[in-house]
């Protein structure tokens, strides 16, 4: 299955009309506009007529085909951190190989390297032979994913397999671990105290906090495996009070679900060390892990994939961002993230995306779903099959690709 000039053709004409849709992940009429013209774009590309579910004013675009026993599941967004004018500083561009614009590498191109590969399905294969294909398009996995992280997971517990399409490594690896998120807020109760006339009375916040600063830190490993960072602190009111309440927030960073949950507990442990001083911690797990084992069956019949296909040897790389494949991968669903474009600078003004990537992508895509649905790889051992928690809430915490 080779994807041809003519089709790369249509592709960037579709990308180009994607990327001008501008779709900032908090501008609900821009998401509107912009999950529309994915409906209708994929519509046209698959010939599959799409529902959008609109949830808590996130529009998701879903596809499906068949209703099968063996479902492959393909996920993207189509939001983007881009505020509405950004293509007036950042227009879309063709130049050589590089296709730049908000979005092209995160991830207007990974939808359509999805909706292209299944394109290429529906026109190349009986319909028998598709019979159990879903494509997820969701609206909020900037914010981290509130309101479709139910969808996801419900979809990958009944999945043979995920496909994620963020964008690939520099030099086209796809990704096969990626860190779990706990986003948390440690607040510190003191005492104010008028801080010239009588101190004493006063349990001071700020220094309590300070201690507590020291504690979070030290449940982080020296190989940075696992990451607890103390980040944005505050405290007190004016120069001339003891501090009564500081906030520390509270970034961590996993690569197990073990290591996880041990920091989720120590936090929770934390003591303060006045004895008059109280800590109450907010937040939690955001995202699960990627964890290797559950990418590791799937990522060998990708390179087997890609060696059929004449395809340069497929790499792997482990990341530390989290994306919609932590959920998935907490479903126990074996997950392959990665699968999207080639390129680099997402979320930063020189965002793009490599055009000799996409034909190899589409058609790495395409073969990779036939053969699962033909024959599905194993789910890991003692697959969790659990949610991450309670829904994540909106967040500007920037989990990552």
């Amino acid at each position: 299955m080779r994807f041809s000039e003519e089709k790369v053709g249509e592709f960037l004409e579709d990308f180009r009309t994607l990327v001008e849709c501008e779709s900032p992940s908090s501008d609900p009429q821009a998401l509107a506009s912009s999950a529309r013209l994915v409906a209708e774009i994929g519509e046209r590309i698959t010939g599959i007529r799409p529902s959008i579910s609109t949830i808590e004013g996130y529009p998701h675009v879903l596809f499906h085909i068949g209703t099968g026993p063996r479902r492959v599941l393909l996920v993207g967004h189509h939001d983007t951190v881009w505020p509405r004018g950004t293509l007036t500083t950042m227009p879309w561009s063709v130049s050589g190989e590089r296709v730049t614009g908000p979005g092209t590498d995160d991830m207007k191109g990974g939808i359509l390297i999805a909706l292209h590969a299944v394109g290429a399905l529906v026109r190349e294969r009986d319909e028998e032979e598709l019979d159990g294909i879903t494509i997820l398009i969701t609206a909020d996995e900037e914010l981290g994913s509130p309101t479709s992280q139910p969808l996801i997971e419900r979809l990958s517990r009944e999945a043979e397999a995920v496909l994620v399409f963020e964008s690939g490594g520099t030099a086209g690896q796809v990704k096969i671990a990626r860190k779990g998120v706990a986003i948390y807020s440690l607040e510190v109760v003191g005492r104010a105290a008028h801080a010239g006339v009588e101190p004493e009375r006063g349990v001071n916040a700020a220094v309590e906090a300070a201690h507590q600063i020291l504690a979070i830190e030290a449940l982080g490993d020296t190989d940075g495996a696992t990451t607890v960072v103390p980040a944005v602190t505050r405290a007190g009111t004016t120069t001339n009070t003891v501090p009564a309440r500081a906030r520390i927030g509270i970034d961590s960073r996993a690569l197990t679900s073990a290591e996880q949950q041990r920091v989720d507990q120590a936090l929770r442990d934390l003591v303060p060390r006045h004895p008059e001083a109280q800590l109450v911690l907010h937040g939690g797990i955001n995202r699960p892990p990627l964890e290797e084992d559950t990418a590791r069956a799937l990522f060998t019949r990708a390179q087997e994939t890609a060696a059929q296909l004449g395809h340069p040897p497929l790499e792997a790389v482990r990341v530390g961002g989290g994306s919609d494949a932590n959920f998935a991968a907490g479903m126990g669903a074996p997950t392959l993230d990665g699968l999207g474009t080639v390129g680099g600078g997402s979320h930063a003004d020189d965002e793009h995306a490599l055009l000799s990537w996409i034909p190899r992508r589409i058609e790495l895509t395409a073969a990779l779903v036939a053969s699962l649905l033909q024959a599905p790889v194993p789910r890991p051992a003692a697959a969790p099959r659990r949610a991450s928690g309670p829904r994540s809430a909106r967040t500007d915490a920037g989990v990552g690709s």
